[in-house]
């Protein structure tokens, strides 16, 4: 079984140069998990900070889900990331360092049916570097086109 992709950030490729990247689980609510199955899941606005040796992500949206009556779920709750202990002092370090941070990329079930978020270290592009990003797509729409 392949992994089943719930949400993108389609942004942080281009935002950012991706350093490392980490496969986190999170720690959610039933009807997070159900409310994922049914693509109800965005994580474009989302941010991941460390918090008492703990990483946490936030402003990532789970919709909710319709037949969870009263026992529903916060829509943009604090989410804690679940990671080896040697994980999360590695990625404090790199953050702590200067001039680095961590982004969700996405949010997918595994081969195994767990709810995985891939996250990365990743650094700021500035502006001459997304402009050449850029010009790298458009070169290979380009090549796309000529060879059809």
């Amino acid at each position: 079984m392949k992994r089943k992709i719930l949400a993108k950030n389609k942004k942080a490729r281009f935002n950012y140069t991706i350093l490392d990247t980490y496969e986190a689980g999170i720690a959610l609510l039933g009807s997070e998990v159900k409310a994922l199955r049914n693509s109800r899941g965005n994580i474009n606005e989302a941010y991941i900070r460390p918090k008492n040796s703990e990483i946490f992500v936030y402003n990532m949206y789970i919709g909710e889900y319709e037949f969870a009556n009263q026992e529903n779920h916060n829509t943009f709750r604090i989410r804690k990331l679940l990671l080896h202990k040697k994980e999360i002092k590695k990625i404090v370090a790199k953050i702590k360092e200067g001039g680095l941070t961590v982004v969700p990329l996405e949010v997918y079930f595994n081969e195994k049916g767990k709810v995985k978020l891939s996250i990365a270290l990743a650094k700021g592009k500035k502006l001459y570097d997304k402009r050449q990003s850029i010009k790298e797509r458009e070169e290979k729409i380009k090549i796309k086109r000529a060879m059809k």
